[in-house]
């Protein structure tokens, strides 16, 4: 049989004509696809970038963006729009909102094409004799949830570079100059960790730095703004809804300086010259926390001080974001950092980076005063109780949910339970814990995690660039603290799945799991924010305030009445439903005779299930067992100096 072979600059395929088929169907062959787009290469981009950024049109939520950018020679240039993004883990740049693309020089406008395999790549035309050409576009930012996440409201905005600038391919994004402009609507204040910047009415403008520092760097800007000095070169920067949030006490300002002590404290060193959190305290903004170097982006309800007694489960995305300067930033997996926004990110170490993390959120929150004890613990129970229920543990591990970003981009699941979602967050947290108690109690509590922390973590004052790691460099630095099988046991607990619920810290802390008919008050506090009910542990669902049942528990008994996410509760024992009468009939139904009788629809149609549980109302606890030493005591006890 006649063979062609066909060679390509990536590709080798070997053709087989279409006549050879034996059911005498056509069969085409793929047409070759070369690559076209130059890899990143660590050399200088020949001249610094100039980008100009008009914010001021709030009403419509459109960015107006023009880019001059420097070019060394004549013919194609491609650019390249942000899509792989440090600190989502995934392939999340806002390509779809890009409108109005032209590209010009002197004065000309330049063809241009987007590649049709990699949507993301612009190609130009540059002509002879051009030092550098102008790209000019619109960034459409959604205007409600429906179409992506609001950054502008009539009060504030989220300025995030990536969403508006293009970069030249084959260079390191930290290769690459480039100075910024932004005009911001009059009146308003903005702040981002960016050096050199010079205010005239509302344009700010900053000194040149790399692309890299640039898309790590991003604004919150707003009509009402108020900034304070948490020391340790750090400032706490709140824009909010409406000037009345910005109302904190002393108190609530030092626990957040409190807050950075600790974190100083435990990793010795800071990586950074100086932080700034960014903070919206807003209703209106869509929701965020997001790492970076030298800063961090945050969002909480516009009354984040104003009740503050009520937020106490609210607290803890700071310490988070925070923590990130060190695990995530500074030390980072080492297939996780890339050296453009365009090569994927291998994300199975983030039980290190996300998971390590949510451990010392809460470590620090409870060391600095940000959240109690109570909410803590609280948060633990809610997630090893999840966890004792979790369906789909038995087929997949926690390091194969690292990948979920990259696979479920956090949409919405069927049956999460089952699928499992990004539970490298919280069962990292519990897998630490143990990892801390176990290290804590076999040196008589003369070692600790926190020494993993400032010898993993640490390092040089000041170096805000990178350094990466591997598996063997994480278990290498814990037998540095204390020798163990620490290989088997990160495999064991992370890397393989059918393990059991992650309680065995909790149970070294001297607690134990416990259920009882009252919600914890971290359960408390997130069904009030929600404004839901999870029933996960008893009828094995949530319903949210307009009575439509979410999150249905795999093989709970409402998952074997057919009950799916979409069920509106109509009735309970032929009464309008309200989460009362729902309470009450789980409760009667303890006597071990009584269903849980509701009328539901879905898609129109109604039905009547008689949900046969008994077991009345559940909620995680951790209790406190025997009477030796408060593990979690010695844990949450402030290091700096009082």
């Amino acid at each position: 049989m006649k063979k062609q072979l066909l060679v390509a600059t990536a590709l080798i395929i070997l053709a087989i004509p279409a006549a050879s088929a034996q059911d005498g169907n056509s069969r085409p062959q793929p047409v070759v696809q070369p690559l076209t787009i130059p890899l990143p290469a660590d050399k200088p981009y020949p001249g610094t970038m100039q980008l100009k950024v008009d914010a001021t049109d709030v009403a419509r939520g459109i960015f107006h963006v023009r880019q001059t950018i420097p070019v060394a020679k004549a013919g194609k240039l491609t650019l390249l729009y942000p899509e792989w993004l440090p600190g989502k883990h995934a392939p999340r740049g806002a390509i779809a909102e890009v409108a109005g693309f032209k590209a010009s020089a002197g004065g000309k406008a330049l063809s241009w094409t987007r590649q049709p395999t990699d949507v993301y790549a612009f190609d130009i035309d540059v002509p002879t004799g051009t030092k550098s050409i102008e790209v000019a576009f619109d960034f459409l930012s959604p205007t409600r949830t429906a179409e992506g996440r609001v950054v502008v409201t009539p009060a504030m905005m989220n300025l995030q570079w990536e969403q508006v600038s293009l970069y030249p391919a084959g260079y390191f994004t930290r290769q690459i100059p480039v100075q910024l402009e932004v005009t911001l609507p009059d009146g308003w204040t903005g702040a981002a960790a960016l050096d050199g910047l010079k205010v005239a009415g509302n344009r700010y403008s900053f000194a040149p730095t790399n692309y890299e520092i640039l898309v790590d760097s991003p604004m919150f800007a707003g009509k009402y703004f108020r900034k304070w000095s948490l020391g340790q070169n750090v400032t706490l920067n709140v824009v909010a809804d409406e000037a009345k949030y910005l109302e904190a006490r002393p108190d609530h300002i030092a626990r957040h300086a409190a807050l950075v002590s600790e974190a100083v404290a435990l990793f010795g060193v800071r990586h950074f010259d100086r932080y700034e959190f960014l903070l919206a305290l807003t209703d209106e903004l869509g929701g965020i926390g997001l790492e970076h170097h030298r800063s961090s982006e945050n969002s909480r309800n516009a009354d984040y001080f104003t009740k503050w007694d009520d937020n106490d489960s609210e607290r803890g995305l700071l310490p988070h974001e925070l923590t990130h300067s060190w695990n995530g930033k500074y030390r980072r997996p080492d297939k996780l950092w890339t050296p453009d926004f365009r090569t994927p990110m291998q994300d199975n170490l983030l039980w290190v980076y996300e998971g390590q993390t949510s451990y010392w959120d809460l470590v620090l929150a409870g060391r600095s005063g940000m959240q109690s004890k109570d909410m803590i613990l609280s948060e633990w129970a809610t997630n090893a109780g999840y966890y004792s229920a979790q369906a789909g543990r038995a087929w997949r591990s926690v390091e194969d949910t690292t990948l979920d970003p990259v696979m479920a981009g956090r949409k919405p699941k069927p049956y999460p339970s089952w699928s499992r979602g990004e539970d490298y967050y919280n069962e990292g947290s519990l897998t630490w814990l143990e990892a801390d108690l176990l290290i804590r109690q076999a040196t008589n509590d003369a070692k600790s995690l926190d020494d993993f922390a400032r010898a993993f973590f640490g390092g040089r004052e000041g170096d805000w660039g990178q350094d990466t790691y591997d598996f063997d460099d994480v278990v290498a630095a814990l037998n540095a603290v204390h020798p163990y099988d620490w290989a088997g046991f990160l495999r064991q607990r992370l890397q393989t799945p059918g393990q059991a619920a992650p309680v065995a810290g909790i149970e070294r802390a001297g607690y134990r799991l416990v259920w009882r008919d009252t919600p914890n008050v971290y359960d408390r506090d997130r069904m009030a924010q929600a404004k839901n009910y999870d029933l996960t542990h008893s009828l094995g669902l949530t319903i949210d305030k307009d009575a439509v049942a979410t999150g249905i528990l795999w093989d709970s008994p409402a998952f074997k009445t057919d009950i799916v996410n979409g069920t509106k509760i109509i009735a309970v024992d032929g009464t309008s439903y309200s989460k009362e009468r729902l309470e009450a009939a789980v409760r009667a139904a303890t006597d071990g005779k009584t269903p849980v009788r509701l009328l539901v629809e879905r898609g129109g149609r109604y039905r009547q299930i008689d949900i046969a549980y008994h077991g009345g109302l559940r909620w995680p606890h951790l209790e406190k067992t025997g009477s030796g030493p408060d593990w979690f005591d010695r844990l949450l006890a402030p290091k700096r100096r009082l």
